[in-house]
């Protein structure tokens, strides 16, 4: 295993936050396979000197970049940006979790991705792992999910943005629906995403990892890692009012299907557009998340040869939608033996102990890339 990791000693630059989980886990695996430690270059270096990436950047080598949610104070600076290229003041300082100018923060990340792809067409020799352009599309999820439907790759219903809580209401008696998925446009993992449902007899549920805090000032949301349930009026439509503000949009519920600890979903690591690692998140509730306190499952013990066929079918047609993406996080759910995309994430690849033909994610993808760029 080392000696066949060493005959491409491929460098490997990597922007990101050095003490951050996904850093740690990437030296880990080169350690692993004898290959020497990744060049990690800060975002808050690469911000205020572009020039110190173009000094690493003079040889061949790969360079993958890691989302920078690990700094608060990167994200608060993505934001103070955005807000800056929008044209409005940044009203607070969003506290670390709070779901907060969402809209803003991208228009920030966005134009970090733009300089960084400029910066690179100027380094040909330079294997990228996931290109910024196609990470900026992954980050936006409704645009995601617009990009896979135009690829042919099938994906839920897409109800389109609502401007509020009124809007959706309005929305569903249009369509003649009771249950959908809310979901912020520019969030992560199940931040911001809500499951609301109503019946005839007028009671309605939200249930969302947001946590509403109501105080002396304005009522301010905050990503949690458990689920809430709400059913008071009032808080449902200040729940919805502020995510729309901050582009949500309406997806159809999808059943999942169940086994003996709940629903589940499927996560499915693609490699240099081949599905490899695979996971079943099995949740009580309707959102599997890991972050969640749900649980993994071993994909095989749940579906069958023709279910599993299904999925990498999608996971590798997701893929070719996405050709300069080396390493891509899809969540799939399959119903009837047939599978859909719920969300394609450039950032998919934190599974720890999650191993592939012995390898877990990291140490599978140096493999592969490596491989590649022999």
């Amino acid at each position: 295993m080392v000696g066949e990791a060493r005959r491409d000693r491929l460098p490997l630059v990597m922007l990101g936050a050095g003490g951050g989980k996904r850093v740690r886990h990437m030296q880990s695996a080169r350690q692993h396979l004898g290959l020497p430690p990744a060049t990690v270059l800060e975002w808050q270096a690469w911000l205020d000197r572009p020039a110190a990436l173009a000094a690493l950047l003079a040889r061949p080598c790969g360079f993958k970049v890691e989302a920078p949610g690990d700094d608060p104070a990167i994200q608060h600076r993505m934001a103070t940006q955005g807000c800056a290229l929008l044209g409005r003041a940044l009203p607070d300082v969003p506290a670390f979790g709070e779901l907060a100018v969402s809209d803003a923060w991208f228009a920030g990340f966005s134009a970090a991705m733009r300089a960084l792809a400029a910066q690179l067409d100027e380094f040909p020799h330079v294997r990228v792992v996931n290109a910024p352009h196609e990470i900026v599309i992954m980050t936006d999820k409704l645009a995601c999910q617009q990009h896979l439907r135009s690829h042919d790759v099938p994906i839920p219903p897409l109800f389109g943005q609502i401007e509020g809580y009124a809007h959706l209401r309005d929305l569903l008696d249009e369509l003649g629906l009771d249950r959908v998925f809310v979901k912020a446009r520019y969030g992560s993992s199940a931040s911001g995403v809500i499951a609301y449902r109503r019946n005839r007899r007028g009671a309605e549920q939200a249930t969302s990892s947001a946590h509403l805090v109501r105080g002396a000032g304005p009522t301010r949301l905050y990503n949690v890692k458990r689920l809430r349930t709400y059913t008071a009026h009032d808080e449902i439509a200040e729940l919805i009012d502020l995510l729309a503000s901050q582009h949500a949009y309406v997806e159809a519920w999808l059943p999942k299907p169940r086994t003996g600890g709940g629903h589940y979903d499927v996560r499915v690591v693609t490699l240099a557009g081949q599905p490899a690692h695979r996971v079943a998140r099995v949740g009580a509730r309707m959102m599997t998340n890991l972050h969640l306190d749900n649980q993994r499952a071993d994909v095989d013990t749940l579906i069958g040869e023709v279910g599993r066929d299904a999925l990498d079918a999608v996971a590798r047609r997701a893929a070719a939608a996405f050709p300069s993406s080396h390493v891509i996080g899809l969540d799939l759910v399959l119903h009837n033996d047939k599978a859909k995309v719920l969300e394609a994430n450039a950032f998919g690849d934190l599974l720890p102990g999650l191993l592939w033909r012995g390898h877990d994610t990291y140490a599978a993808q140096l493999r592969q890339f490596n491989r590649d760029a022999a």
